[in-house]
């Protein structure tokens, strides 16, 4: 496994990362999910990514997780990277959504309490709030940082502009942002388009310092071999989750028809091929412009397929074009308007 460095810090990610956001709630068997995440971990995936939210129920991946890391893997606490976020809806109640320190205190106070740790390594807000002034949140944030509660912090789906500003005001506070998880794959540009600023999400994210970790790098699975012959019963679309049958357009099955044709060639399955392009070097904006490429898995057997995309993570010039001529975008960002804030927007 190789290890990435994240933005302006001296923490480092596992190219390839964990997450929990599927799989890992109380309607997977808890000896599936145990398995999944020795192997991660016996095959140098450090970095395990959840969320207050994710389940089902919500609460249920952290409360799994921390059932898994009590019985497993806490002798090996030092090595091992936590994140958790709190953003999105974790109820039906006022002080279950959003940005402000009040949540976000809370949330990670319930957060630490089901996965049973004393702290996290990074904790985000987990997109931005129109209803909660920017420097709430940030300071929020920074507080986190001090009491103990979290080592490093950063944001999730935040546009460009207010990922700078963010940035900027955290700097002078002296507690700055380490990283932006942001979604990212062939068919989900958003955060190569300049905002309002002129500048990209990973310009922005190079200027100011911060790390990059991709989510949803297979576009939600679209990005494999899953739907080239129908919807199979047991898959995301099948089920719902996250995933609109609508994303399964003829033109967005031509572009994974072309492009998994181009990873045949390569020798990788589309699923490498996609995780491998996201982690690939981008000159504009540094050698390692992605640190880390999350991914989710539900099977042992599929989280080592896809950990196969290591073996090749170099693209020529002519496939860079070749991909960049095939795919456009498939209309699977399902977290565009969470991106910038209202009361930002209004200036």
């Amino acid at each position: 496994m190789p290890y990435r460095s994240v933005g302006h810090s001296g923490l480092y990610l596992p190219a390839i990362s964990l997450g929990f956001w599927h799989n890992f709630g109380d309607d997977k068997p808890m000896q599936t999910q145990r398995e999944i995440v020795r192997y991660a971990f016996d095959h140098g995936i450090t970095h395990f990514d959840l969320a207050n939210n994710y389940g089902p129920p919500e609460g249920a991946a952290e409360k799994n997780f921390g059932r898994i890391f009590a019985e497993d893997l806490s002798r090996h606490r030092d090595e091992i990277v936590i994140s958790s976020k709190a953003g999105w809806n974790m109820g039906a109640g006022p002080y279950s959504f959003g940005g402000s320190r009040k949540y976000l205190f809370d949330s990670l106070d319930a957060s630490l309490k089901r996965m049973g740790l004393d702290h996290v390594d990074i904790f985000y807000h987990h997109r931005p709030d129109p209803d909660t002034p920017l420097q709430e949140t940030m300071l929020a944030l920074r507080d986190i940082v001090a009491s103990g509660r979290a080592r490093y912090v950063g944001v999730s789906s935040y546009g460009p502009d207010l990922t700078a500003e963010a940035a900027d005001f955290m700097e002078e506070e002296g507690c700055p942002l380490l990283i932006h998880q942001p979604s990212y794959s062939i068919l989900n540009r958003w955060v190569e388009e300049p905002g309002d600023e002129g500048e990209s999400l990973l310009q922005s994210c190079a200027n100011n310092g911060l790390g990059v970790i991709a989510f949803s790098p297979l576009a939600q699975g679209l990005l494999t071999d899953r739907y080239l012959d129908g919807v199979p019963e047991d898959s995301r679309a099948a089920a719902g989750k996250s995933f609109s049958q609508s994303m399964l357009s003829e033109k967005n099955l031509s572009m994974v028809r072309a492009l998994n044709d181009v990873a045949a060639r390569r020798g990788q399955s589309l699923a490498q091929m996609a995780i491998a392009w996201v982690l690939r070097e981008q000159g504009a904006y540094g050698a390692e412009t992605v640190s880390s490429a999350l991914i989710g898995a539900s099977s042992v057997e599929q989280l080592a397929h896809n950990l196969g995309a290591l073996d090749n993570l170099q693209f020529s010039t002519e496939e860079l074009n070749e991909i960049d001529r095939l795919a456009s975008d498939g209309g699977i960002n399902l977290w565009a308007g969470a991106t910038e804030s209202k009361k930002h927007d209004e200036g």
